[in-house]
């Protein structure tokens, strides 16, 4: 009987490089392939050696290996977003952009090319399909859960895609790598915005974009301080605000964006009622397998790391409005809110206001 055929995306690191071991263990004709989503003429750019370590790993495994370039792809559908995000005084995330856009779309379109049964990824998620349809479920490593990142993907393509490591706690994925002596079983696990890399973020941000340093303004509009572009600040950040023993001697904390008058606003102390809110609105509502009817209880998550907070979802025009059981603090337009049912990651949409 034919091996069923998998093709992999392989980035150079463990999870990946087990994944592709656990595939072939199971049967599969594994193709391993390494996207290339930046330019290479980049001095902080860690993908050469990416790549090297993904040939590494693929001769040590015995499987094919190729290459593929989406640098375009990801210019045009993630980093141009990413940008524009930032403009509008938004905190995008480019990750959960990637894998949408180019992880299970650029990637999958390329994998068929090779007549593939699946295509896989080394995310630390799993699917179920029941009565022929296919959800979302959340890692098994709670630690290391992604379901966050793919909280936009569609179902066609979770269907044909397998998640070889979602059903393993990350050490036991290290554990695998060393007994299998990989070149990849010590390597650290990349941090950061994949085309950022290990460098300043606002030192990266101001070579594409126009900053103009402007007043800092406590809530009652007095000025305490100079900012030096509203790029460089997020909604709730409190380290690097440059001020400090102003009134109470409490920490300041960013609470607002003023694009007009490019002004910075802030609150101070951490329990200051205006950081804290228990409701706002997402556009862009994305569902994976089943649209709810509204409206709904789920919990949700406001960032990657965030705890899941209990939540009501109502309709509201072509938007969400999200009632939050507890009021919360950093509320960051541009990030993405994504919605739970127990295990299962119904989809997201992107925090406006």
């Amino acid at each position: 009987m034919e091996k069923k055929k998998v093709v992999l995306g392989m980035s150079g690191g463990v999870d990946s490089s087990v994944s592709a071991y656990l595939l072939k263990e199971e049967g599969y004709d594994v193709i391993g392939v390494f996207m290339k989503n930046w330019d290479e003429n980049d001095a902080e750019c860690t993908a050469t050696d990416d790549y090297l370590d993904v040939i590494k790993v693929s001769q040590e495994l015995g499987i094919k290996q190729y290459t593929v370039n989406f640098e375009k792809e990801y210019w045009d559908k993630v980093f141009s977003y990413f940008l524009e995000e930032y403009k509008k005084g938004r905190t995008p995330n480019p990750d959960v952009m990637c894998n949408t856009q180019i992880k299970f779309k650029a990637f999958l379109d390329f994998a068929m090319k090779f007549d593939a049964d699946y295509i896989a990824m080394g995310h630390y998620a799993r699917t179920k399909t029941e009565n022929g349809r296919t959800y979302l479920l959340r890692g098994l490593d709670k630690n290391k859960d992604q379901s966050y990142f793919l909280s936009r993907v569609n179902e066609e393509a979770l269907k044909k895609t397998i998640f070889p490591i979602g059903n393993l706690e990350k050490n036991k994925v290290r554990e695998i790598a060393e007994k299998l002596n990989l070149s990849t079983a010590k390597k650290k696990d990349s941090t950061g915005v994949c085309f950022i890399g290990e460098r300043n973020f606002n030192e990266f941000l101001d070579k594409f974009l126009f900053t103009k340093p402007g007043d800092i303004v406590d809530v009652d509009g007095n000025i305490i301080g100079k900012h030096s572009g509203l790029i460089h600040y997020t909604i709730g950040q409190r380290k690097g605000i440059g001020i400090g023993g102003v009134g109470s001697g409490e920490p300041f904390f960013v609470c607002d964006k003023d694009l007009k008058n490019n002004r910075l606003i802030v609150a101070q102390g951490v329990k200051n009622p205006l950081l804290y809110k228990d409701e706002f609105t997402v556009e862009d509502p994305f569902f994976i397998t089943e649209k709810p009817d509204f409206p709904f209880k789920c919990t949700g998550k406001i960032r990657y790391r965030a705890p899941d907070e209990e939540m009501t979802i109502y309709k509201d025009g072509q938007d969400l409005k999200i009632k939050l059981k507890n009021p919360l603090k950093g509320i960051t337009p541009g990030q993405v809110c994504v919605f739970y049912k127990g295990e299962v990651c119904l989809g997201s949409g992107i925090i406006k206001n």
